[in-house]
């Protein structure tokens, strides 16, 4: 079997880290500087005011009040003239590549740049699917062997279950944000004739953006969340996925873009469990599925095992019904992948209460316990 991946050199691992230890500083540290916009003077009544002017993403002129012509805001207006926290990402990004980091697509880190200039992420949204596999990559140190990209980006948002501390008034223009890309994504209607939880382009139906949520109750049917400003596709399953969630960054030639992702090891064990429930037309990307979570487990049983482990405890004690799907999704995965070593242990671990004292991690048989000694009239 071909390695799975290999491990990326520790050069391209330290830049990573710094690319993203500066990505967290930039999200905080935003000035006017980062601004597309100019400075313009009005006098009123004798006196000079001073505006800033700038368009926003979607082409809307706006104009702020900054304050009197004093020596306070022309030290302001000088930092406007400096490059921004932002700027200094793209030389850290490229340097990256170089170094061996997996970069996304331009036209995909312009969808998710522009999503993140509108707060997508911030209010919550989740990067999930295949460029959170890529990401992955980056964030464990590992270059994925044989793995197909894909033109869609998959996006969710948890809800309750997403673990990052963000503010809860964080509101999110994301229908706004893809309509002013002008690549011309258009809301793809339901049955019932309102607005689902997808984005295609009508001549490139294969480039399409998909907005998901857990499933609660049986509630299939799409709704318009009004934090992220985007209908949401309830799909099963799906609130496993997104807890803990963990920020990473992306790189491309044209700069870098901070997302959340699922944790990496809940990802993987999600891809085998919903693997056991594709049926008919959707092996396809079933097959698809395991792949992933076969790279991914190569990975997580070198660097991650603990967590691994963790994370299959948390699946196995939702009930008969999680676990059956899991036990099809993971015999899948092993007769395609049978040198993958993290493979005896998902078929045969089982739930801390139902199971005698073993070693998940080293898959160890359950000791014997000693015969209870027979009883003597001296004792």
């Amino acid at each position: 079997m071909k390695p799975l991946f290999t491990e990326l050199p520790l050069s391209a691992q330290t830049a990573y880290a710094q690319l993203l230890e500066a990505s967290l500083g930039a999200e905080h540290l935003r000035s006017v500087a980062d601004l597309s916009g100019s400075f313009n003077a009005k006098t009123v009544k004798g006196r000079r005011y001073w505006y800033f002017q700038y368009t926003e993403p979607s082409g809307k002129l706006r104009q702020v009040y900054v304050g009197p012509d004093t020596a306070a805001v022309h030290r302001l207006m000088e930092r406007k003239a400096g490059s921004g926290v932002s700027a200094a990402l793209a030389p850290l990004a490229r340097a990256a590549l170089a170094l061996g980091c997996t970069a996304v697509l331009p036209r995909h880190y312009r969808v998710l740049r522009r999503l993140a200039d509108y707060g997508f992420f911030q209010a919550g949204g989740v990067l999930i699917g295949t460029h959170a596999f890529l990401a992955y990559g980056n964030m464990l140190g590992a270059r994925w062997g044989d793995s197909d990209r894909t033109q869609d980006i998959d996006f969710a948002r948890a809800g309750k279950a997403v673990s990052l501390l963000l503010p809860g008034t964080i509101e999110a223009r994301t229908g706004d944000a893809i309509t002013s890309l002008g690549m011309g994504f258009l809301p793809v209607s339901g049955l019932a004739g309102k607005t689902g939880g997808a984005w295609l382009i009508p001549n490139e139906p294969e480039f399409r953006l998909d907005f998901l949520t857990p499933r609660h109750r049986g509630a299939d049917k799409p709704f318009a969340h009004p934090q992220l400003g985007v209908t949401l596709q309830p799909l099963p399953f799906m609130e496993y996925s997104l807890q803990g969630v963990e920020q990473a960054v992306l790189p491309s030639a044209e700069g870098a873009v901070l997302v959340n992702l699922p944790d990496p090891a809940r990802y993987a064990l999600h891809k085998i469990l919903i693997a056991g429930e594709r049926e008919g037309a959707f092996r396809v990307k079933a097959r698809k599925d395991l792949t992933q979570a076969a790279h991914l487990l190569a990975a997580l049983w070198q660097w991650r095992r603990e967590a691994l482990v963790e994370a299959l405890d948390d699946l196995l004690s939702r009930g008969r019904g999680w676990q059956s799907r899991f036990r099809r999704g993971a015999r899948a995965l092993v007769d395609g992948w049978p040198g993958l070593e993290a493979g005896p242990m998902l078929l045969a671990h089982r739930t801390p209460a139902s199971r005698p004292d073993v070693d998940p991690l080293t898959s160890n048989p359950p000791r014997t316990p000693p015969r209870p000694r027979r009883a003597t009239a001296a004792s």
